[in-house]
């Protein structure tokens, strides 16, 4: 399984030929106008923008071409150096918040304000980047509520969330808002061939089985495991026959969900545990001086809450890559004439689409949107999960 932990991904192709740095902002063209329109006049633009859009629309590349295009003096180059720092994040006006925990916290937030209200240094504008606008919590929100209120002239703050509801409707009311939509998966599809060199064919199976996540296709397009684990995942609603493959398949999902978490934060961990110590000049062999230990503690306690995430994410992925697969069961039971997203799992669906009713094809999607709702409250993972492929058994005899 993958995590969906990005929205989109900058591209490392360096053999794409870049010519903007909206290229990358696919499929979005009246929705990205309004910023456009903002680097081009002056007059157009406004202190505060919320950019909002469905997982995988591109809202956080939107963001950051933005602010490239704020700082380029030809409106987004692409390969000027005040682009391409902007975009990676290396500029030094421009200043970009994505968390990988749970929640943003107070002290984060408070950092950014004491960075807004310097000058630009070196850039025409200081741009605050929030990238996930919609993990502040309401006391977060209202540290920054008043920086927003009351910005220096040069500054503009970019908040990202999937939706303007995830954000405090005291920012919503003081910014601009700019909804971004899902790409049209031939689009996303072209992308993955002119920027990324993949083949046609797998871009395409890819771009539909990301149901158009830039970053997801990305990641699906290079990575034969990637692809792998997300087959593993769908065949779980043909393998689930009874209680017992409901539990071990539930045990199954968390197991590689906290596999893919630890691979991915392990190495990690370790090493800015090693940076941190000898930035405190502290010996790791040894026993730490209690004046450190707090230091150390809270730096464990951001990796647990990183690996939280993580988890999470993954998980999440699996249930909606599970409802991609009774999303294309039901449009065969209702005859609707439009691409299968698992076109390469055909077999599967008409299978599925055999044993079943519509009303049961509609029942195991709502089961499923309810485990994605029951983990993002905090439920145990494993008790969402086999309450999930309980749900899943099929009612009739196959």
């Amino acid at each position: 399984m993958s995590a969906a932990s990005t929205d989109s991904a900058v591209p490392t192709n360096s053999a794409a030929r870049v010519k903007s740095v909206w290229d990358e902002v696919v499929g979005q063209e009246v929705a990205i106008a309004p910023l456009r329109a903002a680097v081009a006049d002056s007059g157009a633009m406004t202190h505060a923008w919320i950019i909002t859009g469905p997982p995988g629309s591109g809202r956080s590349y939107a963001a950051r071409a933005f602010a490239a295009a704020l700082q380029c003096l030809e409106g987004g180059c692409g390969t000027c150096r005040a682009c391409t720092t902007s975009l990676s994040g290396a500029h030094a006006d421009v200043t970009l918040l994505a968390t990988e925990k749970v929640t943003i916290s107070i002290d984060e937030v408070r950092d950014l304000i004491a960075t807004a209200q310097s000058s630009p240094s070196e850039g025409r504008w200081r741009v605050m980047v929030i990238e996930d606008a919609d993990r502040m919590t309401e006391r977060t929100s209202n540290v920054l509520l008043k920086s927003i209120e009351e910005p220096p002239p040069r500054t503009v703050w970019l908040l990202c969330a999937p939706s303007a509801e995830d954000v405090a409707v005291t920012i919503r009311s003081r910014s601009r808002h700019v909804r971004l939509r899902v790409p049209d998966p031939e689009v996303v599809a072209q992308l993955l061939v002119s920027q990324d060199g993949v083949e046609p064919e797998l871009a395409r199976q890819c771009a539909y089985a990301s149901q158009s996540h830039i970053g997801i296709a990305r990641r699906l397009a290079r990575d034969p495991a990637a692809r792998g684990r997300r087959d593993q995942v769908l065949a779980l609603a043909t393998e689930i026959r009874g209680v017992g493959d409901a539990v071990l398949a539930a045990a199954d999902l968390v197991a590689v969900a906290e596999a893919d978490a630890k691979a991915s934060t392990e190495e990690r961990d370790v090493e800015e545990r090693n940076e941190l110590l000898r930035t405190l000049g502290a010996d790791d062999g040894g026993r730490l001086p209690p004046a450190l230990r707090s230091q150390v503690k809270q730096l464990e306690e951001d990796q647990k809450r990183r690996a939280t995430r993580l988890k999470r994410d993954v998980l999440d992925r699996a249930i909606v890559d599970l409802m991609s697969l009774y999303r294309d069961v039901a449009c065969l039971q209702v005859g609707a004439t439009v691409p299968l997203v698992n076109e390469s799992h055909r077999g599967h669906v008409e299978g599925l689409a055999g044993r079943g009713t519509l009303a049961d094809t509609m029942r195991c999607l709502d089961a499923l949107a309810q485990t994605r709702d029951r983990l993002a409250g905090n439920v145990a993972p494993v008790l969402a999960l086999e309450a999930m492929a309980l749900a899943l058994r099929p009612r009739t005899a196959s």
